[in-house]
């Protein structure tokens, strides 16, 4: 074990690392800027656990009735060989099919694989991913587009991977469709509806992110065969349930920007001892230790909260408790807007006519300034 592998463990509490998954790496890109999630997650740290010890558990997830609905419609939009969802995919890429699809299920009839070796992290293959792996990497590498007149492939449940912070992380997108347009295309499929042709956009950029993950999984699978990575399409397609109906409806989602923001933050964990040398020797994430050393602990690296984190990461409650006073608690445009005026109290002294601490604040204090007149313009009832 190296010694960076060995101060993670530590941090950890030595217990094997928390696994990340396509939803826990998507929830990366959310706040790259934070370096205490980067921590937390480059040692596998098992956050809900630090949460609840801490006093403030996480509060959110998917309910069961979601996932039943999801895996429903899922199973529905399969069915058939995949025949509807091919049409849909074509239809939507614009291009013919050229005729029935292949149709390689690589997940169900695997899950039965007896348990391999231990994986590079030393933790066992319990479920025999690895096998499963290879069979993913054979399947897809063998459908890569040659310019014959190949059928179109569609690949069940693949198991893709991508190294997070020295793990070696096994993803499972939905589907992946090969030599349609002449390139692979990650297609995923959400069960929130899409209703006069307009979804929810905060579930069309989670789905987005998550599926920039696949994305990427595939192109590194493809490219350490000798293929061109870009041979994976960046357009990936959305399948969703029409009005409030069960009818699907494809569309295409352009990832190119949230792939972007995924390899800065991936790199970002890579150099994960830069960010082990900037933390205090006695730093620990182990939930079985003191609830008020763990709290110290916590707040000796920096957080970057926003209001968004309060759906992504498990930890947002305490970031959130310890920033009640701090602008980064209204939101990123707020705390954008105010020109690094870090605190509430800050904010009100410089609407108050106080004068700014430093010089980039000054067109902030102006703007508060000028907000502060117009209010008590408009409570003496004198509107501009």
């Amino acid at each position: 074990m190296t010694s960076t592998a060995r101060r993670l463990a530590e941090i950890r509490g030595g217990g094997a690392p928390r696994r990340h998954n396509a939803r826990t790496i998507a929830a990366l890109t959310g706040n790259p800027g934070c370096d205490r999630r980067a921590v937390l997650d480059s040692a596998g740290a098992d956050k809900p656990g630090l949460a609840e010890r801490v006093g403030f558990p996480a509060r959110f997830g998917q309910s069961r009735f979601a996932i039943t609905r999801g895996n429903a419609f899922e199973a529905q939009v399969k069915a058939d060989g995949g025949a509807e969802l091919l049409r849909l995919v074509a239809e939507r890429l614009g291009v013919d099919p050229g005729g029935p699809a292949t149709w390689t299920d690589l997940g169900a009839e695997h899950r039965g694989d007896p348990p391999g070796p231990p994986d590079a992290t030393g933790q066992p293959d319990a479920t025999g991913q690895l096998g499963r792996a290879a069979r993913s990497r054979a399947a897809l590498t063998a459908a890569a587009p040659t310019g014959a007149d190949d059928p179109a492939a569609l690949f069940d449940h693949p198991l893709l991977g991508l190294d997070v912070a020295g793990q070696r992380v096994h993803l499972e997108p939905d589907l992946v469709a090969a030599r349609l347009a002449g390139r692979f295309h990650v297609v995923e499929i959400k069960s929130f509806p899409v209703i006069d042709g307009q979804a929810d956009p905060a579930k069309v950029a989670a789905a987005a992110i998550q599926s920039a993950v696949y994305v990427l999984a595939l192109r590194e699978l493809l490219a350490a065969e000798g293929h061109d990575a870009a041979l994976v399409s960046s357009d990936v397609v959305l399948v969703c349930p029409r009005d409030f109906a069960n009818r699907p409806v494809a569309s295409l989602v352009d990832v190119r920007k949230q792939l972007l923001v995924l390899r800065r933050q991936l790199d970002r964990m890579a150099r994960v001892d830069d960010l082990l040398a900037r933390l205090p020797a006695d730093f620990t994430a182990d939930p079985s230790a003191d609830p008020e050393r763990l709290r110290r602990s916590l707040a000796s690296v920096p957080a970057r909260y926003a209001p968004d984190c309060l759906a992504a990461c498990e930890l947002a409650y305490f970031c959130r408790h310890e920033t009640r006073a701090e602008t980064a608690a209204l939101g990123r445009p707020v705390r954008e807007a105010l020109g690094g005026v870090a605190t509430v109290a800050e904010v009100l002294a410089l609407a108050a006519g106080s004068d700014p601490g430093a010089p980039e604040q000054a067109e902030a204090a102006a703007l508060l300034r000028a907000a502060a007149r117009l209010r008590a313009d408009a409570l003496a009832g004198q509107p501009a």
